[in-house]
């Protein structure tokens, strides 16, 4: 017995050395001449997406293309290029897919006023419901000839249900029901 606790409390105590290694991912140690340049790299790497990682930024993101984006980023960073001209160099590289926020521009414009525009037609349609005229009680009540004409008819249906008047109108029982 002390044996089978022995063996697995050793194997879950490796089992979660292990599992601990699996999860865990290199880092990557870039060197910077300033700090200026090392704070540019992070705010860089937290405005572009990985193409790979929908809802990620390059520096949230553990994918190959990420690390090989921040490794392209820091060569352009270490080249001296401003932020918008390695923007621009990779907005070409991949598209406008790779900037975490996209540019207001005619391709993108619903982006950015779709959810306005959407709103705005919902208060529309909503001021238009409620100012509908609502029906009013006049036109609900009864005339007096409707109101004639009703009285007679609960009449008429009062009297069928207390006196059938023929065999017809009685209701079905189990024994008429088999006659059928």
């Amino acid at each position: 017995m002390l044996n089978k606790i022995l063996f697995i409390t050793l194997l879950s105590v490796s089992y979660l050395l292990v599992s601990n290694t699996v999860y865990a991912s290199p880092v990557e140690t870039f060197e910077f001449n300033d700090e200026v340049t090392k704070v540019r790299f992070q705010a860089l790497s937290k405005e572009l997406r990985c193409p790979k990682c929908q809802n990620q930024n390059l520096a949230d993101s553990n994918s190959p293309i990420a690390e090989d984006l921040r490794r392209e980023l820091y060569e352009l960073l270490q080249q001296g290029k401003a932020d918008s001209e390695i923007i621009d160099f990779m907005v070409a590289r991949y598209g406008e897919f790779v900037l975490y926020r996209p540019r207001v521009s005619s391709v993108t414009y619903i982006l950015w006023f779709g959810p306005i525009l959407l709103i705005f037609i919902g208060v529309i349609v909503v001021i238009v419901i409620l100012r509908k005229k609502p029906v009013s009680k006049a036109a609900l009540a009864l005339n007096s000839e409707q109101q004639a004409k009703l009285k007679q008819l609960l009449a008429d249906n009062a009297d069928e249900s207390s006196h059938p008047a023929s065999p017809s109108a009685a209701p079905l029982t189990s024994a008429s029901k088999e006659k059928e």
